[in-house]
């Protein structure tokens, strides 16, 4: 056997990853449950287009929140008990909001269920990155995507089931949140701390063993000695570090990945599918059935994704995601103003196509485009300014599509996907195959 070959432990990697993901389903879970709550929610608060949007969005302000709290936590205490906080607000928030008494308090409910998402959207990929060896980190990291998803189908699932369970069903729906929020707890206990935290730490040995688990002597000596080179012990990272000159172009990048994820516009058909069907005529059994079908052709493309993220590249399937969106928003946008039932192919094939590219890969590629001694404060600016713009997506679509026109909305929507398209196209760089610690400066100005 050759003495020099890198050799994995890749069932142990597999089981951190998917533990770590779990705050993946969370996150599936929030995202998803309020698709199938709003027409009840409409009917027992009263919601008109603006508080339908403001109750919608409330959990991407928590989430700006978690972001900026996940972001000094990673930092200060580490990756592990960033994640263990997370897990204990959604389940929580999952129990407030089943049994919030009026509207104020359902907000308030969502809102601090947005913190435990802001937390966990951060945190989850970004400790896959750092445990995962590159050969093996864009399909770890797309795991998260993956337990996302796996979140948005199962709680589809929950919620058509529950439809029929009288005026307080939605409630139901909110309350069986605490029983995944349960398991992840439970999880986090067993995972091990991020080497990379801990060498920044000073904490050389416990990186040393957490290594040894992960890969065989070679790869330990290699990755130390890597890690090594790149994190400094030196004490807290500042905001104001992460817009030096050399650090800035990959922070904008990542900003403008995370922004381009939401405004590309398919989370307003994960979140207002029944607004959409309502619109042709669609009935309530056949709206929350939709959302089945969305979160199953979600799953589908998203396992597809995690074959494709490491073999074709990162900048290729986003190219293809850009693309193939602006072209079906401009076709779904006509059938919507025609009224016509067909819609839905349509609406199911841009589901897949973001699943297949925009979703998963920007994950992976803000988790890692940044340098090591910047990656939690820069990864929690670049998911706060993802869910900033995901409040304004969810907080629009309601009154937009009341101004202009359900169908018209989605042509702004084509717009901005023409727009991601040049962007990506012009400024991203291909990541895949390199390391963390090679991956240093490679978006700083040359």
């Amino acid at each position: 056997m050759k003495t020099d070959t890198q050799r994995f432990n890749t069932s142990y990697i597999l089981a951190v990853s998917f533990i770590s993901a779990l705050g993946g389903y969370l996150f599936g879970f929030d995202f998803a449950v309020i698709s199938g709550t709003l027409p009840f929610l409409r009917e027992q608060f009263g919601l008109n287009e603006y508080w339908e949007g403001f109750a919608t969005g409330s959990l991407a302000l928590g989430a700006i929140v978690g972001c900026i709290v996940a972001g000094e936590v990673a930092d200060r205490y580490g990756r592990r008990p960033g994640l263990l906080l997370a897990a204990s607000i959604f389940a929580f928030s999952s129990l407030a909001m089943a049994f919030a008494p009026d509207l104020s308090f359902f907000i308030a409910a969502r809102f601090m269920a947005g913190v435990g998402v802001g937390m966990a959207s951060m945190l989850s990929p970004m400790y896959i990155a750092e445990v995962s060896p590159a050969q093996y980190r864009g399909r770890m990291v797309a795991i998260n995507q993956l337990t996302i998803v796996i979140g948005i189908l199962i709680t589809n699932l929950v919620n058509y089931s529950l439809r029929n369970n009288g005026t307080d069903a939605w409630r139901w729906m909110f309350g069986m949140g605490v029983v995944p929020s349960t398991l992840f707890v439970i999880g986090v206990l067993w995972l091990p701390e991020s080497p990379r935290w801990l060498i920044k730490a000073g904490k050389d040995q416990k990186a040393f063993d957490v290594l040894s688990r992960i890969g065989n002597p070679v790869f330990v000596k290699s990755s130390f000695s890597a890690i090594k080179g790149s994190v400094h012990n030196d004490g807290k990272v500042s905001y104001k570090a992460v817009f030096e000159k050399a650090v800035l172009p990959a922070i904008l990048i990542g900003i403008g990945l995370a922004v381009f994820q939401q405004l590309c516009g398919i989370n307003v058909v994960f979140n207002y599918t029944s607004n959409i069907f309502e619109s042709i005529g669609a009935s309530k059994d056949d709206q929350l059935l939709q959302t089945v079908f969305i979160g199953g052709v979600n799953l589908f493309f998203t396992l597809l994704a995690m074959g494709l993220v490491d073999k074709l590249g990162r900048k290729p399937l986003m190219l293809a995601g850009a693309g193939g969106l602006a072209i079906l928003y401009i076709i779904v946008a006509q059938l919507l103003v025609s009224q016509s039932s067909i819609v839905s192919g349509f609406l199911l094939a841009a589901i897949g196509i973001y699943a297949v590219s925009l979703a998963p890969v920007t994950w992976v590629l803000i988790s890692e485009i940044f340098p090591n001694k910047v990656r939690g404060v820069a990864i929690s600016i670049a998911v706060l300014c993802l869910w900033a713009a995901y409040f304004i997506l969810t907080f629009t679509f309601p009154v937009l599509a009341k101004w202009i026109g359900m169908g018209n909305t989605f042509y702004i929507y084509s717009g901005i996907c023409i727009i991601g398209f040049v962007f990506v196209w012009r400024k991203v760089k291909e990541t895949k195959g390199k390391t963390l610690e090679e991956l240093e400066g490679v978006f700083s100005p040359h």
